[in-house]
């Protein structure tokens, strides 16, 4: 079948390489395995993993995620990290799930300056946040907006890393500076 969907698609390309082709054909597979329903009317792939968890869809799921960040508070100012536009609705996406079948989304936070010094905290409180927000297991990829800061790479690396993570929120005072600034206001 996907011989027959790269040829017709070969023919309908005109002029386009062979990589356009294969990677249009990939994307159009990809998309048609998310949002499939078979003959039975029944959802298969990533939308039926996804509702499988309580979401209509992945958009649904981005909101979820999106409304749990938007009340988190800067460590050093009086304000959200929504208000100061740290977290963004479009930075987060919803990912293919992995071969285990666990939904993945992936987090992207733009640190107000290029040096912030409380950018990896931010990072875990996005994690923290999220992790007990929603009521299932799904993988997170959290990361600093390309470009953004001077030590992105290595703030990357350590907030996607579980024993770095665990051992941040072993530590007394950094839990208690991510509680103060994740706790839902009264």
């Amino acid at each position: 079948m996907f011989s027959y969907i790269k040829r017709k698609l070969s023919e309908s390309d005109s002029g386009g390489s062979a990589n356009q082709t294969d990677a249009l054909l990939a994307f159009k597979t990809e998309q048609s395995l998310a949002r499939s329903v078979d003959r039975m009317g029944i959802v298969i792939g990533e939308d039926a993993l996804l509702q499988e968890l309580g979401y209509k869809n992945a958009s649904d799921l981005q909101e979820t995620v999106y409304d749990a960040l938007r009340t988190i508070r800067d460590p050093e100012k009086p304000a959200t990290l929504e208000d100061l536009n740290v977290i963004y609705e479009d930075g987060i996406s919803v990912m293919p799930p992995t071969k285990s079948n666990v939904s993945v989304v992936r987090i992207e936070f733009n640190p107000t300056v290029p040096h912030c010094s409380l950018a990896t905290l931010i990072g875990l409180c996005i994690r923290v946040k999220v992790e007990r927000s929603l009521p299932h297991n799904i993988k997170l990829d959290i990361f600093i907006k390309k470009g953004m800061h001077n030590t992105e790479d290595e703030i990357n690396k350590q907030i996607n890393d579980k024993e770095r993570i665990t051992a941040a929120m072993e530590n007394p005072n950094l839990r208690e500076l991510v509680e103060n600034c994740i706790k839902d206001e009264e």
